[in-house]
């Protein structure tokens, strides 16, 4: 769930090692219900100018003009789509409004929607011989999309979890991960509790990466080390002024928002990565649609097709995301362990 906009200098910012452990559940509760929830690797900003679009002397190409890594239409793949989307000849794919570099936004027209998320979908499209069409929306208004049949697919970094299971299919193409951002040369490397301890972090309410660092905390204290203090920012343009001023050691956040702000401001690094599962599974970004559907065989096979062939891998190594690789694509692989209600 995004908070509102401030419009004040001053960050909103509140620290503990123990408040504002708010699960996922909690906060379903005051969304749209725990299957809906940001449960994924989270890799939505809090705002639109969580990460810069671009950086001087970055080669990376934010224009309008993507020249796309293209697939080519497997027929096999193609014969899994039912007939009443084939007939349509297009994939009505659904990915989140705003920008959120490197997953899905805007180029540098301002109009164009580009990323990881309309590569991959696009590479999908292709394989199954059909034409992709993007809707821009709202988180919540993605799901909505898929129940009321306006979408057929939807590429925005969604994790598989039980809970989302119940309402919806999945075809698995890359690794949820997160990631420990530093300041560059800071010598630090993030293996687990033990190496938080004591520790200044920065993490986003009510995602897993908050339920993760709580977690390392309350471990260190029953170990006898220090609890880690948490901090919390209302905008990821506040956590990065704070972590170059020193105020915080880390951020904890979605791999692929932090291999881009390394990749682009030359000025952090990315000090560990972990499963956005946690220690309990290793959590798994997939294409998701309704349930019974029947597109999500369809999605994997096209998945795999392009895995194969190779043009998978440069889609992810464009975007500085080659470690979230998957070898395969599988339909409703276990996911993250239902929330309490």
């Amino acid at each position: 769930m995004r908070t509102p906009r401030r419009t004040a200098r001053t960050p909103l910012l509140r620290s503990s090692p123990v408040i504002r452990r708010r699960t996922l559940s909690a906060v379903a509760a005051l969304a749209a219900g725990s299957v809906l929830l940001t449960g994924c690797g989270d890799g939505r900003a809090s705002d639109d100018d969580a990460v810069p679009a671009g950086a001087k002397g970055s080669s990376l190409n934010i224009g309008p003009d993507q020249h796309r890594i293209r697939g080519k239409k497997d027929a096999s793949a193609a014969a899994l789509v039912p007939q009443r989307v084939r007939s349509t000849g297009a994939l009505r794919i659904g990915v989140e409004a705003g920008s959120v570099p490197p997953l899905s936004f805007y180029a540098s027209d301002d109009r164009t929607l580009i990323g990881v998320e309309e590569d991959l979908s696009t590479l999908v499209a292709d394989t199954l011989g059909l034409k992709p069409q993007f809707d821009p929306l709202s988180w919540e208004n993605l799901f909505v999309g898929l129940d009321s049949g306006k979408l057929d697919a939807v590429f925005s970094n969604v994790t598989v979890t039980e809970d989302r299971k119940q309402k919806y299919d999945f075809a698995t193409y890359r690794l949820d991960e997160l990631a420990m951002e530093a300041r560059k040369g800071s010598g630090w490397k993030v293996r687990g509790p033990e190496d938080v301890a004591g520790k200044t972090i920065a993490v986003s309410s009510g995602t897993n990466q908050e339920k993760i660092l709580v977690g390392w905390s309350e471990q260190n204290e029953k170990a006898g080390r220090k609890p880690v203090d948490i901090k919390y920012f209302q905008k990821n343009s506040d956590t990065y002024l704070a972590l170059q001023s020193g105020r915080i050691d880390g951020y904890l956040g979605p791999n692929p928002t932090i291999s881009y702000h390394v990749r682009t401001s030359g000025q952090t690094e990315s000090v560990g990565h972990f499963s956005g599962g946690g220690d309990r599974i290793q959590g798994k970004i997939a294409a998701t649609t309704k349930k019974g559907s029947g597109l999500a065989a369809a999605y994997a096979a096209a998945l795999r097709k392009v895995i194969a062939d190779g043009s998978y891998a440069k889609v992810l190594d464009r975007w500085g995301l080659s470690a979230e690789a998957l070898t395969t694509s599988q339909v409703n692989p276990p996911g993250l362990p239902k929330t309490a209600n």
